[in-house]
């Protein structure tokens, strides 16, 4: 399953922040240097979704704030489940 990510980094701590612009915003600690922010987005969404992080790439976007992700192993009604948490 393909789904877009908006990422803010330099945030005050990882977390899930719902919905903007039909994306799924993250909020992330770490900053957009080295791979440091996309390490943090692969780990958050893993742990998130319950899968191993070799389940989450970045298919486009690596040094965007708006990212196009795929997750192997869930379903839509998982990746809509973390946006309504908020």
């Amino acid at each position: 399953m393909s789904f877009p990510v908006r990422v803010q980094a330099r945030a005050s701590r990882d977390e899930l922040a719902g919905e903007r612009a039909g994306a799924l915003l993250l909020r992330l600690k770490a900053p957009p240097v080295a791979g440091a922010a996309n390490a943090a987005l692969l780990r958050l969404l893993a742990e998130s979704l319950g899968v191993p992080a070799s389940a989450v790439e970045i298919v486009r976007g690596a040094s965007q704030r708006r990212k196009l992700v795929r997750v192997r192993g869930v379903r839509a009604a998982q990746v809509r489940a973390l946006a309504d948490k908020r």
